[in-house]
Formats: C-alpha cells, structure tokens, sequence
C-alpha cells in the first residue's frame, strides 16, 4: 500500500515552487535593471573624458611654447 503525501510534505513541495517563483520574478528584475543600465550608459558620455579628442594634446600656456614656430 501506499501511504498519502502528507499535510506537512504538501506545504514543502508548495513552499519550494514559491520559492523557486519568488528567484524567478527577482531574475528577471535583476535582468530588467541590467538592460536598462546599459541601455542608458550607452548615450551618456562619461564625465571624466568628456570632449577629449584623440591624439597629440596642446601643450599647456605655461610652458610658453608657441605651436606657430
């Protein structure tokens, strides 16, 4: 004969799918936010480097060098 689950082996199994519901909803938030961060640093320019141009900078005036000679 086989016994029935029990009461007590119904509230795991049901507590283990919410569990395992409640990781899900958090995933995907968690990738949500990921996408949206990236999405948004996309068209941001970092502050830090802002209108630098690459290549050979100009010297700085106080070094009292003129490009011209």
């Amino acid at each position: 004969m086989k016994a029935r689950p029990t009461g007590e082996k119904r509230r795991k199994e049901r507590a283990r799918q919410e569990k395992k519901r409640d990781k899900a909803e958090k995933r995907e938030q968690r990738k949500a936010e990921r996408e949206a961060r990236s999405s948004r640093s996309d068209l941001d320019e970092d502050p830090d480097i802002a209108g630098i141009v690459p290549g050979p900078q100009p010297l700085p005036e106080e070094y009292g060098v003129d490009e011209n000679d």
